[in-house]
């Protein structure tokens, strides 16, 4: 591992302070990301500033909105009763995501910023325009079968692997930012980007912007919720696929749902053209697989996941009859 400096800010004002200075700077809050590729010569930071003890660890509740503290551990969050009776399908997604020992240390901002990857990105005697722009993407005629059939380019096909990501995409989340111009309010769905012709940029933040909270707003409907995941293993494994939905059903029909997708795409996806399908239509199971038809009308796999398709389609329609009792 290439040699680093570790500081530890006073403040939030601090650390962004510290880190927008130095262009070779890393916040540092759990790690369980960073460490790794560290580890890997993948990220070679010069100096780590930890920010683990500067944002809050609680989890709070307003009239409008429940607020997630960024140094919120992810075991926390998904104990938390608040989490698990309001929003059961984010309780859900976190507990799906890596081991119990993992979960103890991740916080609730850093699992949000960890990398989209994949096996080339972190292998640095391959090349990979995330890790060094310009170099080519292996991936599109390599191994390819975990990796993204929505929103892809040429310069990348890399998914990206948070759970709870994807769970709070589909509640509306919005995240609290502190950086070098002040504070800012980012809807989650807007915070990761597609690769385009940078997929070095994972998110719209600017270099020393810090994740301080991440408000879920209040949704009613959200109670009769589920995050279901396809992988490979039965722990400690990224998602093939997995969906998060909440629906509002009443009277056999549809009045509102929530619905994004993990394991498909450079970010997490919110399934907006699968929802217009859905929003006011009659809960059948034909309904639901024309409106996952829709979501993956623009599909563009590669050889090897062509599966994802199907899969997508299949847990869409399951997970939307079970929330909608559905019988099939």
């Amino acid at each position: 591992m290439k040699p680093f400096r570790y500081q530890r800010a006073a403040d939030v004002a601090t650390a962004v302070d510290t880190l927008a200075a130095t262009p070779t700077a890393a916040f540092l809050a759990g790690g369980t990301n960073l460490v790794d590729l560290m580890k890997l010569e993948v990220e070679q930071p010069d100096v780590l500033v930890d920010v683990r003890r500067l944002t809050s660890g609680r989890i709070e509740q307003h009239p409008e909105f429940v607020r997630i503290g960024a140094a919120v551990t992810n075991t926390a969050l998904a104990a938390d009763p608040v989490i698990r009776e309001r929003f059961p399908m984010l309780s859900q997604a976190v507990l799906a995501g890596a081991s119990g020992q993992l979960r103890n240390l991740a916080t609730t901002g850093g699992n949000l910023l960890q990398r989209t990857r994949c096996v080339y990105f972190q292998d640095v005697t391959t090349p990979c325009n995330k890790r060094e722009p310009g170099t080519g993407c292996p991936a599109r005629e390599g191994f390819h079968r975990d990796h993204a059939i929505l929103g892809t380019s040429d310069a990348c096909v890399a998914t990206h692997p948070s759970d709870m990501a994807v769970a709070m995409v589909a509640l509306d989340a919005v995240v609290n930012t502190q950086g070098p111009h002040g504070q800012r309010a980012i809807p989650l769905v807007g915070l990761h980007r597609l690769p385009d012709d940078e997929p070095e940029r994972d998110t719209v933040l600017e270099h020393g912007e810090l994740i301080t909270s991440i408000d879920i707003p209040s949704l009613g409907f959200a109670v009769n919720s589920r995050y279901r995941k396809a992988r490979d293993r039965a722990s400690y494994a990224f998602a093939l696929v997995s969906v998060a939905a909440a629906v509002d059903v009443a009277d056999g029909e549809l009045r509102d749902v929530r619905l994004a997708l993990g394991g498909v795409a450079h970010k997490p996806w919110r399934a907006t053209r699968a929802e217009m399908v859905l929003r006011g239509a009659a809960a059948t199971e034909e309904k639901f697989r024309e409106a996952a038809d829709a979501e993956l009308a623009d599909a563009r796999p590669l050889p090897g996941n062509e599966f994802k398709i199907p899969l997508t389609r299949n847990m869409i329609v399951d997970v939307l009859a079970e929330l909608a009792e559905v019988r099939r």
